[in-house]
């Protein structure tokens, strides 16, 4: 500072100098001189030096820095405030349908239709549980030109009681169920030359009510943590009105083991079966009948990526212990499939056999208006080979389609009964008014397709078609069996209270056998057998329901709404156009 200080005052000092002699010397006449220029004025700059922004102190001492201590005393401070936790943003959801372990059905309509339904649960301690189910359908018939009773009723009661853990579920079964059919299926032929009082009194003789009883009792159990897996046990008796009996017992073990690192399961079965009729069709004696099977199908699995198959094979020992011949059969159990494109193509295929046992109780649920005079024997299905494709044509549609041949010995087929005009005072049931059945051996080719679309979150599509080429080696035609199948179901949400849906299913021509005769005039005049074509016919259903509320819902059933007057089986034709009104209440107690 001090140097700049002096530096400033020699400068201040000179100027003042310079201005003193300039002022002295203008008083003075200094004359007039003539000055030549010989270079121009060429002007220069001198070099520029920066001048430091941080000068140098070394004049001063620099000072010293002092260290300082700070002390902090803390102390807590009281506080109400409580963060709120960060919640993800929430996805609006549809809430839960609260799901009733018990409901209540009944709906009524027209033709005097009943169809009711009552199902039961309760959990007891130690995860134990039971159940009932009660059910009814019956009609009071009034199908058109109908001259017989052609009622129907179906009830049937179901109780269960059961457990379940992590290591063992079992459960036992009892139920009991009765069904009651006409056989109305009378040819008009047999009635068109009678008068009006002689037809009545021709309708009143004949008592065409047959009473079907069921009686079973079974049980199942599982086991988790073991080779054994799994057992069922079942035995039925089924009994008629004409003193017809049938008794069966089924057991069906099912283990599972290690071999050589492979899964091995082995299913076996015991499959008993005996029965008698009263009387066969005509009339000279009783039938009896009994088959025990002994069965065991080993099996393990193969997977490798895509790929996978399952090896087995079916060993059956078939006793005959009311006549017959014992037989031992072996069956292929083979399957594989290959995933093509992941989910979207997966090609399968598959060769498989098996010993079927038949059961009057079987044939009846099939067709309810059988003759009580069968003969029952098993069926031999010697092989099923088969090859597909199934997989998504999009997200939300399915599709599967398949070719397969079945080779099947001692086939049932279900056959209009003969017919004698001859027999003095013949059963109700042999007037051609019934059916029978006959075996043979069938080969079926069959062609199947099946498209499943939920077209929307409200709307699901469903349809299938199945095209059949039979060939028969004893009778003139497969009996009663289609040609072609289709079927469709759609089903829609309307609102969150109203739903709708239908279906319509299509059965193609089917062949049956005719053969009326009279034996007091043969041979003088003989009688072939006729075949007939049952024409194709289709079904049309339709269903309307209103949810109340979770508990209550009110539902309106068309059947038949084409009102086709076709016949399912010969001499049979089915109710018209029926309406179903009713409602469901499920509940908790």
């Amino acid at each position: 500072m001090r140097k700049q200080n002096l530096y400033i005052a020699v400068t201040l000092g000179v100027l003042l100098g310079s201005s003193t002699l300039r002022a002295q010397k203008q008083d003075e006449n200094i004359g007039t001189e003539v000055v030549n220029v010989v270079k121009p004025y060429t002007p220069t700059i001198s070099d520029a030096f920066k001048v430091k922004e941080t000068p140098s102190l070394e004049d001063e001492e620099t000072t010293k820095r002092e260290t300082i201590q700070y002390n902090i005393f803390s102390f807590p401070v009281a506080s109400t405030f409580t963060p709120a936790k960060g919640k993800a943003a929430g996805v609006d959801q549809e809430p839960k349908a609260k799901l009733y372990n018990n409901y209540a059905t009944l709906a009524a309509g027209n033709y005097g239709n009943i169809n009711g339904e009552l199902f039961l649960t309760h959990t007891l301690e130690n995860s134990d549980y039971v159940g009932v189910m009660l059910r009814h359908l019956s009609s009071q018939g009034g199908i058109k030109d109908v001259k017989l009773d052609d009622n129907f009723s179906n009830t049937g009661l179901d109780l269960t009681y059961g457990s379940k853990s992590q290591k063992m579920a079992w459960n036992a079964d009892l139920g009991y169920q009765r069904q009651v059919y006409n056989w109305y299926g009378l040819d008009s032929n047999l009635y068109s030359g009678m008068t009006p009082e002689a037809q009545d009194a021709f309708f009143n003789s004949l008592e065409t009510k047959n009473a079907y009883q069921t009686i079973y009792a079974g049980g199942r159990l599982q086991l988790s943590e073991s080779a054994f897996k799994e057992a069922s046990l079942r035995f039925t008796h089924f009994s008629d009105s004409y003193s017809s009996a049938e008794n069966r017992f089924v057991a069906k073990p099912s283990f599972e083991f290690r071999v050589m690192d492979e899964k091995v399961k082995l299913d076996m079965v015991l499959d008993y079966l005996g029965g008698s009729f009263d009387k066969d069709y005509f009339n000279t004696t009783g039938i009896k009948y009994g088959f025990a099977n002994f069965g065991a199908q080993p099996s393990f699995q193969i997977n490798r990526d895509d790929f996978t198959v399952n090896l087995g094979a079916a060993f059956f020992y078939s006793s005959a212990t009311e006549g017959g011949d014992s037989k031992f059969f072996v069956y292929p159990k083979i399957t594989a499939s290959y995933k093509v494109v992941g989910d979207i193509m997966v090609a399968y295929a598959g060769a498989e056999g098996n010993l079927k046992q038949n059961t009057y109780r079987d044939f009846v649920q099939e067709n309810f208006f059988l003759s009580p005079t069968q003969v029952v024997a098993p069926t031999d299905q010697k092989y099923d080979i088969y090859f597909g494709l199934k997989g998504k044509l999009a997200n939300a549609i399915g599709y599967n389609v398949r070719a397969s041949y079945l080779t099947e010995d001692n086939r049932a087929l279900f056959r209009n009964n003969i017919y004698d005009a001859g027999v003095v005072d013949p059963k109700d049931y042999a007037l051609g008014n019934t059916f029978g059945v006959v075996y043979d051996k069938l080969n079926t080719l069959s062609l199947f397709g099946e498209l499943k679309a939920d077209l929307s979150k409200n709307v699901q599509f469903g349809a299938n078609a199945t095209i059949n080429s039979y060939k028969t080696s004893a009778e003139q035609e497969a009996w009663n069996l289609p040609s072609i199948r289709v079927a469709s179901t759609l089903d829609i949400a309307i609102t969150q209270k109203w739903y709708t849906g239908g279906s319509v299913f299509f059965v193609g021509d089917r062949k049956e056998y005719k053969f009326q005769y009279n034996s007091a005039v043969l041979p003088l005049v003989p009688y072939t057998p006729e075949i007939i074509t049952l024409k194709s016919y289709f079904d049309l259903n339709a269903h309307l329901g209103y949810k109340h509320n979770e508990r209550m819902t009110f539902f309106l059933k068309g059947n038949n709404l084409a009102n086709q007057n076709y016949q399912k089986w010969l001499n049979y034709p089915v109710q018209g156009i029926q309406v179903l009104l009713g409602a469901n209440f499920k509940f908790d107690f």
